[in-house]
């Protein structure tokens, strides 16, 4: 039968913390957000079954198991940190935790890195996918960006980019539905929906009484949406950053010069006061800022 052991992540927490009686010092000491820091004890006494610490505001201090299993941690990181290794002389090298969308990522994100990384070769970079208006916590990253209204309660958000909202189509689809000449011709079309890019605010600008779509193809990815576009599903809304190569390519038409100037979904890099400490960090922060907040 295979052994069920702590992760070892949390062990080291719960190790600082007790050290520091302080969250927030021992996550400074461990270069992690408070709130990773605080998942990583949760997960540890939900391992153990007990509580570790009895919280007081800011301090902590240890409950009367969490003082016996100290000593036996404290033992076991002891162990591993004496066990001679005789090839680990590197130093650690510079890491950062980036969340990202899965639209931004393969638009944006992937296709500009190499220039960050030409400028700071000694930093290793951890990408990992959200989605879209349901990945509401930083968890263990360092810096998220959302799609969103721009609205996250103490946290620090600076606004990426906001690009009108126009929809596209397909030039086979349009012509299989006979064409659309004005906005209320869209009323023969299959209008694809999104909560990412609602359709009721572009109706407004456009002039059109007409309620959000209830029924019909819905897609929660961006990038999805408009290869569903692509292949004829319907008319979407989408923006320049990711339609402009398949409109340069022929694949998508935009319909009308009709565009909402100011959607109520934008980009924006949200990370915990503090991060920006760590050069690295503040780097990363700086160079995202100067790319794409254009």
């Amino acid at each position: 039968m295979a052994i069920r052991l702590p992760p070892v992540h949390a062990l080291s927490a719960f190790e600082a913390a007790a050290r520091h009686g302080s969250f927030a010092v021992a996550a400074e000491e461990l270069c992690i957000t408070p709130s990773a820091f605080s998942h990583r004890i949760r997960l540890l006494e939900e391992f153990v079954g007990e509580r570790l610490f009895l919280r007081d505001g800011r301090s902590v201090s240890l409950t009367e198991f969490g003082r016996r299993y100290l000593d036996v941690v404290r033992d076991a990181l002891r162990s591993l940190a004496d066990f001679p290794l005789p090839h680990r002389h590197n130093p650690a090298q510079p890491r950062i935790k980036i969340t990202v969308p899965p639209t931004f990522a393969r638009y944006l994100f992937l296709p500009n890195i190499t220039e960050f990384t030409s400028q700071h070769p000694d930093v290793t970079i951890e990408t990992f996918l959200s989605v879209p208006l349901y990945d509401m916590s930083l968890s263990e990253t360092d810096i998220e960006v959302r799609f969103g209204v721009g609205k996250y309660p103490d946290l620090v958000t600076e606004k990426l980019f906001e690009e009108p909202v126009f929809p596209v189509v397909s030039p086979a689809y349009l012509a299989s539905i006979g064409g659309i000449d004005t906005p209320a011709d869209m009323k023969k079309a299959q209008l694809l929906r999104s909560a990412l890019e609602p359709w009721q605010p572009w109706f407004e600008a456009a002039g059109l009484d007409w309620p959000e779509p209830s029924q019909g193809l819905r897609i929660d990815d961006l990038g999805l949406l408009l290869e569903a576009v692509r292949h004829g599903y319907g008319v979407a809304l989408t923006r320049r950053h990711f339609a402009s190569e398949m409109i340069a390519r022929g694949d998508i038409v935009q319909l009308f010069d009709i565009a909402l100037a100011t959607p109520q979904h934008a980009y924006y890099l949200v990370y915990e006061r503090g991060v920006r400490d760590r050069p690295e960090v503040d780097a990363m922060l700086n160079w995202m800022m100067a790319r794409f907040n254009k």
